[in-house]
């Protein structure tokens, strides 16, 4: 039975990935903020020390292993360009250390336990196509976070390849959740949708079918690769 640490995995993607992963019988570590229920670890990744304690919690839970850490959790909030000094880097300190800081400490702990164990391990990294294209003039701290996750996947891959560790990351466009709805109806709605050829957003759980396939069936020869899912409104 696989052993899986995941973020945020309260609603939307993260929902919908750790809904996939038990329904194929691995044992979820599952996340929120605060915890919901027993089954959940509560963690406030905006706060310092969060990460090891969330860390350390779930791997006293499995009995002092994971397997694969799948790093979902994430924060969207606009902050206008125009804000007051003190707000906009507040908004972008908090969400750099939620959408890359936490996840960079719980990659190096998951990375350094593989490592002592002498085991092969799973790291995936839920992106965002802002990663590569950028965002709205309120999203430079979204953008910046998820294109430092994707380098940092990248750098994983690369550096412990050798060691049977294994990063995968997965770059959604809009999907339909509450994030992608709110910021879909701040920027005209459904005219947004001419961007995307597809003509839709994508639905948590076609992300979370390209999540599981990484978490649990993908070759190890895919490492270091970026899953784009974006309706081709992203091309590279």
């Amino acid at each position: 039975m696989d052993r899986i640490l995941l973020t945020g995995s309260s609603r939307g993607i993260g929902a919908a990935i750790r809904t996939q992963l038990e329904e194929r019988g691995a044992k979820v570590f599952g996340h929120a903020s605060k915890a919901y229920d027993e089954a959940t670890i509560g963690a406030d990744l905006a706060q310092a020390g969060a990460p090891a304690m969330l860390w350390k919690t779930a791997m006293d839970r499995s009995g002092g292993a994971i397997d694969v850490l799948i790093n979902n959790a994430g924060l969207f909030d606009a902050v206008p360009l125009d804000d007051s000094d003190e707000a906009w880097l507040e908004s972008w300190h908090k969400t750099l250390q939620i959408n890359l800081t936490a996840a960079a400490e719980l990659s190096r702990f998951a990375v350094r336990h593989w490592q002592e164990r002498g085991v092969a391990g799973r790291i995936v990294h839920i992106a965002s196509r802002a990663g590569h294209r950028g965002d709205s003039p309120a999203h430079w701290h979204y953008a910046a976070a998820k294109g430092g996750m994707l380098a940092m996947h990248k750098t994983i891959a690369r550096a412990y390849a050798k060691d049977r560790i294994c990063s995968f990351a997965v770059t959604p466009g809009f999907t339909d959740t509450a994030m992608a709805g709110d910021y879909l109806e701040s920027r005209g709605g459904a005219g947004l949708l001419a961007d995307i050829p597809l003509g839709r957003v994508a639905e948590p759980d076609e992300i979370a079918n390209i999540a599981v396939y990484c978490a649990l069936d993908a070759p190890e020869s895919l490492t270091g690769a970026t899953l784009d899912a974006n309706g081709a409104s992203y091309v590279r």
